[in-house]
């Protein structure tokens, strides 16, 4: 479920930059140039963070978690 959700902030964040390259001057004088490179910096750290946690995410407690939610919906269904 979580990779799921790292998956679409990822492609979300991808989609953005996208967009906002082309319309982004880094190379501008004053609060243009600094906004620029605040949003970039910004949008790294959230590449980086959304990759960090789908590529090291723990394996075991993706399969206990999974386990638990069968027994819970076997549970439910008596």
């Amino acid at each position: 479920m979580k990779k799921n959700r790292y998956l679409l902030c990822l492609l979300l964040c991808g989609f953005m930059l996208y967009f906002a390259i082309p319309r982004l001057s880094v190379t501008a004088d004053g609060a243009q140039g600094l906004f620029s490179l605040a949003w970039l910096s910004f949008a790294l750290i959230v590449i980086a963070g959304n990759l960090t946690g789908l590529l090291y995410a723990p394996k075991k407690q993706i399969q206990k978690h999974h386990s638990e939610r069968l027994k819970k919906k076997s549970r439910s269904f008596h």
